[in-house]
């Protein structure tokens, strides 16, 4: 991508019951470079969607009308356990995003992922409480129990919840150097863990040996 370049457009999937931090945490990151990156909030249809903790986000898009992006977030939350049975909204994100750049998810996320197809055969992980549900909705995904986030071509995939700004951070790197993603951390005062391997979490939910 060179300076005259257009900003990537990034489409956030939002659904009844999305984790507000899976989505609000990457926004901030890819917020910080409006050069580089421009994010359009998507729903079931035009208006309020709510989150599991409560508060309402306007999606500005609907499902059905939205444009093909550049990259894809699907954020997890206790919602994704009612899509993955909602076989429309699985072919519809199947063919929509089969097409982006790069498709991504946080936490519970890679399930609705896996459950669309978009996972067969790629490297992949999840939230790890939630491991065995997630990892559940997809028999031809290689999953990863023991990673802070997954990179495998064009799919990336984080842990639970505050894992997917080190992802995001991870992606800038990946797209626009080490430097800049260095630099947003700094203005958000994150302690970037760098490593997609460091997941201590892991261990703690059984996942891997302690």
């Amino acid at each position: 991508m060179s300076a005259t370049d257009p900003p990537r457009e990034l489409a956030v999937v939002l659904f009844e019951g999305f984790e507000l931090l899976d989505v609000f945490g990457p926004l901030e990151i890819f917020g910080q470079l409006p050069g580089h990156f421009v994010s359009r909030l998507l729903g079931p249809v035009v208006g309020p969607v709510s989150s599991a903790q409560g508060p309402r986000v306007l999606a500005e898009c609907a499902y059905g009308e939205a444009p093909s992006p550049a990259v894809v977030l699907v954020p997890g939350g206790i919602g994704t356990r009612r899509l993955v049975e909602d076989r429309s909204f699985l072919s519809w994100l199947a063919e929509w995003a089969r097409s982006a750049e790069i498709v991504t998810s946080v936490c519970t996320g890679s399930g609705v992922l896996a459950a669309a197809g978009l996972l067969d055969s790629y490297r992949a992980t999840s939230n790890k409480q939630e491991f065995s549900w997630a990892s559940g909705q997809g028999p031809k995904v290689k999953w990863v129990a023991e990673a802070r986030w997954v990179e495998d071509r064009d799919r990336w995939t984080s842990s639970g919840v505050a894992a997917g700004m080190d992802m995001a951070l991870a992606l800038v790197a990946h797209l626009h150097g080490a430097p800049l993603a260095e630099q947003v951390a700094d203005e958000v005062e994150l302690d970037w863990h760098r490593d997609p391997a460091w997941d201590p979490f892991a261990a703690k939910n059984g996942l891997v040996g302690r």
